[in-house]
C-alpha cells in the first residue's frame, strides 16, 4: 500500500504496528497510540524541544533555517566561534586516536588499556586516543588552521611563565566527552605515569560546561528510552565497562558530583536512575549527595553498592555481566541504602540514635511529596525505635525552623514500652507463685533480645534464675539511669494481682514479635532471589511463620 510500517520504537513489540504515510507526513502507532508529524518524532525520539528538532530535521535535509531576525554581530562571533570550537575539537579527537594507534608512546597506552581489558574495537567504538609527551605535537597540528586566541579558549591549551602555548594534555589516555548530539566538546586525560592529578578534564569553554553534560549520553539515548532507567556511574572506565557488558543505559556525572542541570538533562529521557557510585568513603558521599538532589527532583531512584568494596570496571572483570546484571536487577531503593548507612551507626545509646536520626533527616526534608515523606517517618521510626507521633512532630518541628537536624528529645529517643513488657516486669518482681518459671520461659526463648528494655529483662531473670528475691534498690545499682527511671516507674504503676493466664498472654506478645521479626528478614532472603533450593526452603519456613501467627 501506500503507507511504511515497522517496529514502533517507543514501545517493545513483535509485530509491526507503526505506520508512516509520506503523502500526509505523519506517523501513527495502533498499538501504544503515539503518533504525529516528522517534528514530533524526532522531539520524542531525541527527547529535545521543538527548535532542536527543527535544526536537526533541517541539517539532514541540507536546509538552510530561516533567521527571525538579523544577528548582531557579537552573536554571529560567538556562533562562529562555538562552530570553530566544535571542529577544532572534533580534530583534536582524530589526532589523539592516531596517536593511540601510531605512535610508540600510543602502543605503550594502548597495552595498558587491553591489560584493563578494552580490544582494539573498544577503543574505536568510544573513540579512545593518547596525548603524546612533547607538549607541543596538538599545538602544531592545529596552529595553522585557528587563530592563538581561539587556541587559547578552547581548554586544550595553556600558558606558560613566558605566555607561550603549551598542550594542556601530555602523557594522557584522551577521552572524549560528547554533547547529547554526539559532538565532541570536551576531553578527559587519565594519567599514565604518575603525574598528578590522575585525572585531568578540560575546563569551561563557550562549548563546554562540566554540570551541563553527562559521559556516554549521546550512546545512550536510545537504550536509555527502551529500559527506562538510567545507571549512574562515575567515571569514563566505569561506564565504558557497564557498556560493553551489554547495559547501554549507562551516563557518567564526569567527577564525583551530580549537578543540578545533570539531573534536568537525565529527567528528559528518564526519571528512573540505578546509583551505582564507587563503594570508597569519596564515592559514598558523592552517593549521597547525589540522592538528595535526586530526591528533590522526585526520581525514582535506586542504589546498587558492589559486594567487595569494587568499581563497576573491577566488578565486571572479576565477576562477568551476568553477576552484575543479577545485582543490578536486586539494586535496593534509596531509602532502604540510607538505613543500611543508619545501620552501621551504634544505635545502642541516646546519642548514636540521634546521630542516626540526623543523617537521615536532610534526604526526608528534601522529599516533596508529602505520601512519601510519611512513608519515610513510618519506616525511620521502626527502623531506629523511635516513637512515631513523637518522631512525625520533630520532622515537622524542624521543616518549620528549617533546620537540617533533629533536637535531641528524651520522649523521641525512648519509645514507649509495650505494656506486655511493662507487666511481665511487674511480674518478675511481684509474682512469688510463678516467678522462676516466668524467668525460664524469657531466657529460654531470648524473647527479651532487642526490647528497649532487654537490659532490664537481662538483669531481672538473671537474680530470678538464682532463687534469689528481686529488690529494687539492688536492681538499681547495676542498672544505668535510664533503665533506672524505666523500671521505678514500672515498679509504682498500680496492677491487679497477677496470674500465670496473664503471664501467658503477655509472652505470647514477645513470641508474636519475635516471629514478625523472622518473618520479615526471610522476606529479605526470598526478594534477593536465592538459589531454586534455599528459595523452597525458605518459602516452607514463611508458610510456617505465617500458620504460627494466625493461630496468636
Amino acid at each position: 500500500g501506500q503507507n511504511f510500517t515497522g517496529l514502533c520504537p517507543f514501545h517493545q513489540e513483535k509485530t509491526p504496528s507503526f505506520a508512516v504515510h509520506p503523502v500526509r507526513q505523519i506517523y501513527h502507532c495502533f498499538g501504544c497510540g503515539a503518533g504525529g508529524d516528522v517534528f514530533k518524532f524526532v522531539m520524542e525520539l531525541d527527547k529535545c524541544a521543538f527548535p532542536e528538532a527543527v535544526r536537526t530535521v533541517a541539517e539532514k535535509c541540507g536546509i538552510p533555517i530561516p533567521r527571525p531576525r538579523e544577528r548582531s554581530p557579537e552573536e554571529r562571533r560567538e556562533n562562529q566561534q562555538r562552530t570553530a570550537l566544535v571542529e577544532m575539537h572534533r580534530e583534536a579527537a582524530a589526532f589523539f586516536a592516531r596517536q593511540l594507534q601510531q605512535s610508540a608512546e600510543g602502543k605503550v597506552a594502548t597495552a595498558y588499556l587491553e591489560d584493563r581489558g578494552l580490544n582494539r574495537e573498544a577503543l574505536t567504538r568510544f573513540g579512545l586516543g593518547f596525548a603524546p609527551s612533547s607538549g607541543d605535537a596538538l599545538l602544531r597540528h592545529l596552529k595553522s588552521k585557528y587563530p592563538e586566541k581561539l587556541l587559547e579558549i578552547s581548554g586544550l591549551f595553556s600558558r606558560d611563565q613566558s605566555g607561550r602555548l603549551y598542550d594542556r594534555f601530555r602523557r594522557r589516555i584522551m577521552f572524549p566527552i560528547a554533547n547529547e548530539a554526539g559532538k565532541v566538546i570536551a576531553f578527559g586525560g587519565r594519567a599514565t605515569g604518575d603525574d598528578m592529578p590522575k585525572y585531568m578534564n578540560s575546563p569551561e569553554t563557550p562549548i563546554y560546561s562540566k554540570s551541563n553534560v553527562l559521559y556516554h549520553l549521546d550512546r545512550a539515548k536510545e537504550a536509555l528510552r527502551q529500559n527506562d532507567f538510567a545507571i549512574l556511574v562515575e567515571g569514563y572506565m566505569d561506564a565504558i565497562a557497564v557498556a560493553r557488558a551489554g547495559i547501554a543505559n549507562v551516563v557518567a556525572s564526569c567527577g564525583t558530583s551530580l549537578a543540578e542541570p545533570q539531573i534536568k538533562l537525565l529527567g528528559r529521557f528518564t526519571r528512573r536512575v540505578v546509583v551505582n557510585y564507587d563503594p570508597d568513603t569519596a564515592g559514598q558521599a558523592a552517593t549521597e549527595r547525589s540522592l538528595a538532589l535526586l530526591l528533590e527532583k522526585e526520581f525514582d531512584v535506586r542504589v546498587l553498592a558492589l559486594p567487595g568494596n569494587a568499581d563497576p570496571d573491577k566488578f565486571l572483570k572479576e565477576q562477568g555481566a551476568d553477576a552484575y546484571k543479577k545485582l543490578l536487577a536486586q539494586a535496593p531503593p534509596y531509602l532502604d541504602y540510607l538505613i543500611g548507612r543508619a545501620r552501621q551507626m551504634d544505635r545502642s545509646t541516646a546519642a548514636g540514635k540521634l546521630a542516626a536520626l540526623n543523617f537521615l533527616m536532610p534526604y526526608v526534608q528534601r522529599l516533596p511529596n508529602r505520601l512519601l515523606r510519611s512513608e519515610w517517618a513510618t519506616r525511620i521510626a521502626s527502623e531506629l525505635r523511635v516513637d512515631e507521633p513523637v518522631l512525625r512532630e520533630a520532622l515537622r518541628r524542624a521543616a518549620a525552623e528549617r533546620r537540617g537536624e533533629v533536637k535531641p528529645k528524651a520522649e523521641l529517643l525512648a519509645p514507649p514500652i509495650r505494656p506486655a513488657e511493662r507487666r511481665l516486669m511487674q511480674m518478675l518482681v511481684e509474682a512469688e507463685g510463678f516467678r522462676e518459671k516466668l524467668a525460664s520461659e524469657i531466657a529460654a526463648g531470648g524473647l527479651h533480645r532487642g526490647l528497649e528494655t532487654e537490659r532490664i529483662f537481662e538483669v531481672l531473670v538473671s537474680v530470678t534464675s538464682r532463687g534469689e528475691r528481686p529488690e529494687a534498690a539492688a536492681l538499681a545499682a547495676v542498672l544505668e539511669e535510664r533503665d533506672r527511671r524505666v523500671l521505678f516507674e514500672v515498679l509504682f504503676e498500680s496492677s491487679a494481682e497477677s496470674t500465670w493466664e496473664e503471664a501467658e498472654s503477655c509472652l505470647g506478645v514477645l513470641r508474636s514479635r519475635y516471629l514478625e521479626q523472622e518473618l520479615a528478614e526471610l522476606q529479605k532472603k526470598i526478594e534477593a532471589q536465592a538459589a531454586p533450593e534455599e528459595l523452597t526452603r525458605l518459602l516452607v519456613r514463611r508458610l510456617e511463620l505465617q500458620k504460627m501467627l494466625a493461630r496468636r
